[in-house]
């Protein structure tokens, strides 16, 4: 359980729903590609749109529960970047946020700002079909269909930015109910204006996204299969998914769709053994309790012959995770034997040595694993865990500052290393880490207030007394930032 939380408002929540909602106007030419000019660039540049994303993700964190399974963060960070190599997308400097949700949902945000929801993986039943959501999204960005539509909207007198900006400084600096007034006043007319372009925007991200798709080599059929079945859950749906309220489907959308994945190469791949463990993971974190999550996975591998290791994988995590871990050694010794090389099963071992308290055992195994992967995410994390259960808070310490170095804008890395350095004795370290913690989380209120414990904690140590200085000038820059909007 977390000792310390970002701060959640009322205005936090409705200004990122309707920044989510307002996120994509555009009018787009049938069969080409745009041309973008610098007419969006003229109303707002694209770093301006880079720190306008990063201070909506701040807020983002610290409204709503976000996944910290490092496997699932890897598997979407890793699978995002592959795909933005066949996009259109200039500045690559992609941020990820992975939401506690069951329901399906995904966007894209300005500045670079790709969420998942976990509900993405329950309903995208093959790996293509995640893709052809991610690869929508992404074209939304390349295309930069936020800084467009704000300039159709200045072109049409709609006060949008004026609003949605205003609400992130009010909420930046605890401007409360107010922010909440002044954004309703033109939520109607902002949504209404929404409505009136959404279907060109989402017809230019499905085109864009369909050659991506291709390109990055999975099958094109993948996106109107998936809109198909979108149209399926909201037929059947009395409260349809935040994704079909923003990203409608129509059946002439999927009958574009499908007609477009037709004149395109279809001999790309359909799925992937990793994707489907990403999903069991996902199943099983969802599901009511592991047991019920292992009955599942026996049927699904009894209906298999035994000859699905995505289920043999999902029934192994929910049979250690329920203290079945003689029955989870079984199983584990099969997926071992076949897919030696998967870090998803090496790690699931890993878990199930933990259970058994054979900690040593497992840290040799990470040891190897990170041999061969020095920098892989989900193994550092791992073997800190393992460390921290030895009590070895020194060892632990390494590693969570060696995660910090490689992922700076991850506030779970920044949380864990808080937790280290409190049980290693290194207080400093621990007010320097909640400080970084907090700037991502989006309360600048609380990184001050931590950085000015680290000034103290420093003492007439200039080299690290300058860090912290250094950081408090970085909160205050951030400040700036939001009011320079």
């Amino acid at each position: 359980m977390r000792l310390f939380n970002a701060a959640r408002s009322p205005l936090k929540i409705f200004c990122l729903s309707l920044m989510v909602v307002t996120a994509a106007p555009l009018a787009a030419n049938e069969f080409n590609l745009p041309s973008l000019g610098d007419t969006s660039s003229s109303v707002m540049s694209r770093e301006q749109e880079f720190q306008l994303g990063r201070a909506w993700l701040s807020m983002l964190r610290g409204s709503v529960r976000t996944l910290e399974d490092p496997l699932l963060k890897d598997f979407v960070e890793t699978h995002v970047f592959s795909l933005a190599e066949t996009s259109q997308l200039e500045d690559r400097r992609l941020t990820f946020v992975t939401i506690d949700s069951p329901q399906l949902n995904a966007f894209a945000a300005p500045g670079g700002i790709i969420g998942v929801n976990g509900g993405l993986f329950l309903h995208a039943h093959t790996e293509a079909e995640f893709a052809s959501v991610m690869a929508h999204e992404l074209a939304h960005l390349s295309q930069r269909h936020f800084a467009r539509g704000l300039q159709h909207q200045q072109q049409n007198r709609i006060p949008l930015m004026t609003a949605m900006l205003a609400s992130v400084i009010l909420a930046a600096s605890g401007g409360g109910d107010a922010g909440f007034a002044a954004l309703a006043s033109t939520q109607a007319a902002a949504i209404q204006e929404q409505r009136r372009f959404s279907r060109q925007n989402e017809q230019e991200a499905d085109r864009i996204g369909l050659l991506n798709l291709t390109g990055a080599g999975y099958d094109p059929n993948a996106m109107p299969d998936m809109f198909e079945r979108l149209a399926r859950l909201s037929r059947f749906s009395r409260t349809p998914p935040e994704f079909l309220l923003t990203h409608p489907v129509s059946q002439s959308r999927i009958s574009d769709s499908r007609n477009r994945a037709s004149q395109l190469r279809s001999d790309g791949r359909r799925d992937s053994l990793y994707y489907q463990m990403m999903r069991a993971r996902v199943q099983l974190f969802y599901e009511e309790s592991p047991g019920l999550a292992a009955r599942r996975f026996r049927a699904l591998l009894d209906e298999h012959g035994g000859e699905h290791a995505a289920a043999r994988y999902g029934l192994a995590l929910a049979l250690t995770r329920s203290g079945q871990q003689e029955a989870a050694k079984e199983h584990m010794q099969v997926l071992l034997a076949e897919h030696p090389d998967n870090i998803a099963v090496q790690l699931a071992q890993v878990e199930l040595d933990g259970s058994l308290n054979r900690l040593d055992e497992a840290l040799s195994r990470l040891d190897r694993l990170l041999q061969i992967r020095p920098d892989n995410y989900p193994a550092l994390e791992a073997r800190a865990n393992m460390l921290l259960r030895k009590q070895d808070y020194r060892g632990a310490e390494q590693v969570t500052d060696r995660l910090a170095r490689l992922r700076s804008e991850d506030p779970d890395i920044w949380y864990l290393v808080s937790e280290v350095r409190g049980l290693a004795g290194n207080i400093l370290g621990v007010h320097q880490a909640r400080a970084e913690y907090f700037m991502l989380a989006g309360d600048l209120d609380q990184a001050d207030e931590q950085l000015d414990q680290a000034l103290k904690r420093a003492g007439d140590n200039f080299v690290v007394s300058s860090r912290i200085k250094a950081r408090k000038d970085e909160v205050a820059r951030r400040r700036e930032i939001i009011r320079s909007f």
